[in-house]
């Protein structure tokens, strides 16, 4: 193994040129950049909707247009009954338009209830895919209740785009229909109702323009209590043990009157949209009725042309659906902006190489990592040669589990390269990278239907022969065959220790066998007895590949074959443990006495 762990060797090395990646550019990392240009993801909703769309339009359309002809057909009826003429004719056309119109409301409701549905689902699915590809970096960056939050609420009020977009043309087209057929009955009953026209539209705008910014305050504390929640559901035994559970549930509630003064400014804008729409409306028709009146007084109208008047005054001061549909979009395009700052994240991307016949040689190189602006590694050079097992050690804080994740890809540096028997982890496939590298960590999540599903996850499911053997290698198969049903025990109902999770994560990483095995922290939780049987197991000559494994005890150093000893983000000392243990800053790394290289303080466990 060598490094170079001196000050001055910083200078990262350059990567090839950047390229296009699936969701947009890429820079020298293998990361692309937003997946999409309007930094959005409403037109690609509404393009995956295009279809039921164009139909749900299509609808709305004729139920507009049948609601435009049914006041003319009415008036025309009414007019004919009044003379005494035969109107059996007319009556049959209003019945089978108030008929029409029952059929296209049910089948708007049908379209517009299975298109939300359907653009909330893709919403989801491209979203839960898109942070499952960043990986850790996306809990780091929006925290797990703000993810919820926005795949589940924000994703919902987003799915609702493609509607309100496609019944737009129908919602507009009532009002604008109405005025056109007043215009028809007589000009001076449009030119009545256009006069007063300008109000509703300075309605919507102020409805508009008063609602974006509520309606954003509102969804965004929203995903501070969901992030507090989850927070709290997730150390739910700390706040039991220190008796904290109603601070707790003030601190996840305390932003509630902030949510209140955001829902009440944003109901308080659309209830003063719709009252001024009230308020203006009846005006309007009532001018509208009122002129239509005086045109009858002078036999100009006929009763059913007065009749079809103020129906189509009715339509035409259709304020109150456009304040609806307006107040829709308005959420929609708010909760998108929300899920536009998730897709926005670069999601790492993956190349088309494929590793060479290798023993699993792990190489860092002039390897820097700032997460969140801060420097933890930096000018790191190592190399690990295949076969062989390097412990990582180092204080709290030296960069011990983004040096893990680094090594895997997990995280990518912000400078430098990783290879993998030469290959640089970026211009890996997927699928080549996953199957050559196997993690486990210190708190393993256990996902599957059954224990034998949460060892066997990976990219090639392994054979039950395979699991077992895994099994037994992580000292995990006598406590898994005690279960009811053995491994396929659901995972639900195992009942597990920490140390039992740690050997079930350890033996998912065993079953996959890999060239590289990163073991983060994954002994923490293991009686000294387990841990001596997993490390010999480890480090016998049955298993070929390379190992890194992050140490916190002595005893996990002294087993590898080389220690690398981590010391504000720099390599300080790469050789056996033993050397190194004669050196007192080394000795305090694991909470020695200073003075106890040869003496009683030395840690019996840590004797190579």
């Amino acid at each position: 193994m060598t490094t170079t762990p001196s000050p001055e060797t910083t200078t990262a090395q350059a990567g090839p040129a950047a390229s296009p990646g699936p969701l947009g550019p890429t820079d020298s990392h293998g990361r692309s950049g937003p997946p999409d240009a309007s930094g959005g993801p409403l037109g690609p909703a509404v393009r995956h909707s295009a279809a039921r769309c164009a139909a749900l339009c299509l609808v709305g359309m004729a139920a507009a247009g049948a609601g435009l002809l049914l006041p003319a057909v009415l008036g025309r009826t009414l007019d004919l009954l009044l003379a005494r003429d035969p109107a059996g004719r007319w009556l049959l056309c209003s019945t089978a338009l108030v008929l029409l119109l029952a059929l296209l409301d049910m089948a708007e409701t049908v379209l517009h209830g299975t298109t939300d549905a359907r653009a909330t689902a893709w919403l989801r699915r491209r979203l839960t895919g898109h942070v499952l590809a960043l990986g850790p970096r996306a809990a780091a960056r929006f925290g797990p209740g703000e993810l919820v939050a926005r795949l589940v609420g924000n994703a919902a009020q987003a799915g609702t785009a493609p509607t309100a977009l496609a019944t737009s043309a129908a919602a507009l087209a009532g009002p604008v229909g109405g005025v056109v057929a007043l215009g028809l009955i007589d000009p001076w009953l449009a030119a009545v109702f256009l006069a007063g026209a300008p109000l509703i539209a300075l309605l919507l705008r102020a409805l508009a323009r008063d609602s974006s910014a509520c309606v954003a305050d509102y969804q965004r504390v929203q995903g501070r209590i969901a992030a507090a929640l989850a927070e709290a559901v997730g150390g739910a035994r700390t706040i039991r043990a220190a008796g904290t559970a109603d601070r707790e549930a003030a601190r996840i509630l305390g932003p509630l009157p902030e949510l209140s003064r955001a829902g009440r400014l944003m109901w308080r804008a659309q209830g003063r949209a719709a009252a001024r729409a009230v308020a203006v409306a009846p005006l309007l028709q009532l001018a509208v009725v009122a002129v239509a009146g005086l045109l009858l007084a002078r036999h100009r109208l006929t009763v059913g042309e007065v009749l079809a008047a103020s129906r189509y005054a009715v339509l035409a001061t259709g304020a109150g659906v456009l304040v609806g549909q307006l107040a829709a979009l308005v959420r929609a395009r708010a909760a998108a902006g929300r899920l536009g700052e998730l897709l926005a994240e670069p999601a790492p991307h993956h190349g088309g190489r494929t590793l060479p016949a290798g023993p699993g040689r792990l190489e860092l190189r002039g390897v820097s990592a700032r997460p969140g602006g801060r420097t933890v590694l930096a000018g790191v050079d190592l190399t690990v040669p295949g076969g062989t097992t390097l412990a990582v050690v180092g204080r709290s804080g030296s960069g011990k589990s983004l040096l893990a994740a680094l090594a895997g890809r997990l995280a990518d540096p912000d400078a430098g390269e990783v290879l993998l028997d030469g290959v640089p982890l970026r211009e890996l496939t997927h699928d080549e990278l996953r199957r050559a590298v196997g993690y486990a960590f210190e708190k393993p999540v256990l996902l599957g239907a059954s224990v034998q599903d949460a060892i066997g996850l990976g990219v090639n499911a392994p054979g039950p022969d395979r699991v077992r053997e895994a099994a037994r290698t992580a000292c995990a198969d006598a406590f898994v065959r005690r279960l009811p049903g053995g491994y396929a025990t659901a995972l639900a109902d195992t009942p597990r220790s920490g140390g039992e999770s740690q050997r079930l994560g350890l033996a998912r990483a065993f079953a996959h066998g890999g060239r590289l095995l990163v073991l983060d922290d994954a002994l923490s939780s293991l009686d000294t007895i387990t841990e001596h049987r997993i490390a010999r197991a480890l480090t016998g000559g049955g298993r070929p590949a390379t190992r890194l494994v992050v140490a916190h005890r002595a005893a996990t150093a002294a087993r590898a074959d080389a220690v690398a000893w981590l010391d504000g983000g720099r390599v300080r000392a790469v050789g056996p443990h033993a050397r190194l243990w004669r050196q007192a800053e080394y000795r305090r790394v694991f909470g020695e006495d200073a003075d106890g290289a040869d003496g009683p303080g030395r840690a019996k466990e840590a004797r190579p």
